[in-house]
């Protein structure tokens, strides 16, 4: 098993590293780039607001730079932008205040460094919110046979010690993600996975939530998420390939996150592998499902 698994890793390697050098990653990278990285307390603020937001932008870079339009009638999302000014060096005061005898006179304004001086509310509106050229994408999905495999993850859940709920997409909260994993302070983790039509992406995304559960539940010392999430996804992929489920977009996850160090799957092998044969264990106590390799 353990041979097998380590062959699928260097498999999904290769994949990850062909996905990056990819003409559609790379698309999709350049307009990821093009989106500012919002502070923890604007992610709050846009999230209260609009629950669903993916990508949040200005009225006027949607038009600039995306050639989309702002929706008629779409309220605006208020984020806090900073305001920031050169200072003097000396007396602290920007150029408008600044004395004229104040000993920095020798220094070029130029040279000044820029200090964060307050903040304005500024609207910000979410791709939902606007029409035109539609945006890039990743196809991260997973496909093929998963027959009762959602079934069977689920009955494992209780040897794994994660809770799990599949909720449907009526009553779901969490915007575009697949699922998520919470961990509600004194008890286990706590699975939810959105339902649709396709089963073996709800399988593997179920794995990927279970891999959060099992590595990531000592929140004392976690691992920067990219690595999070790289190890969550190459559990989701190694399981999928046992059951024979057409992960390969698994790739263009991992891309995203491990950006040029698709090696760090490597470097985290030992966590990775181990979590992959608990689930597969669970999973075959629980329901009988035959798990030899395929």
């Amino acid at each position: 098993m353990h041979d097998a698994l380590d062959n699928w890793i260097a498999d999904l390697l290769d994949e990850t590293t062909t996905a990056h050098a990819s003409d559609a990653f790379q698309r999709w990278l350049d307009v990821q780039c093009q989106f500012h990285d919002y502070s923890a307390r604007n992610a709050l603020l846009i999230s209260l607001q609009c629950p669903d937001a993916t990508h949040v932008a200005g009225y006027r870079t949607w038009q600039t730079e995306f050639d989309r339009q702002v929706s008629e009638g779409e309220s605006a999302i208020w984020i806090w932008a900073p305001i920031t000014a050169k200072v003097c060096p000396a007396c602290g005061e920007p150029k408008s205040g600044h004395d004229d005898d104040c000993e920095s006179d020798g220094v070029p304004y130029s040279e000044w460094s820029s200090q964060l001086r307050s903040f304005k509310p500024v609207p910000v509106f979410d791709v939902s919110q606007t029409t035109g050229e539609s945006l890039p994408s990743l196809e991260t999905a997973t496909y093929g046979d998963a027959s009762g495999l959602v079934s069977a993850l689920c009955a494992a859940a209780e040897s794994l010690g994660v809770d799990v709920s599949l909720v449907s997409p009526s009553e779901w909260t969490h915007g575009a993600a697949r699922g998520v994993c919470e961990f509600p302070q004194g008890h286990r983790p706590s699975v939810a996975v959105r339902q649709r039509p396709n089963e073996a992406d709800m399988a593997t995304t179920l794995v990927h939530e279970f891999a959060h559960g099992l590595l990531h539940a000592d929140r004392t010392s976690l691992p920067e998420q990219s690595l999070r999430e790289v190890e969550a996804e190459a559990v989701a992929y190694l399981v999928g390939r046992q059951f024979g489920l057409d992960v390969c977009n698994s790739a263009f996850y991992l891309a995203a996150w491990a950006s040029e160090d698709a090696e760090s799957v490597l470097e985290r092998l030992n966590r990775i592998r181990s979590v992959t044969v608990s689930i597969l264990g669970a999973v075959d106590d629980a329901t009988g499902l035959d798990q030899r390799v395929r």
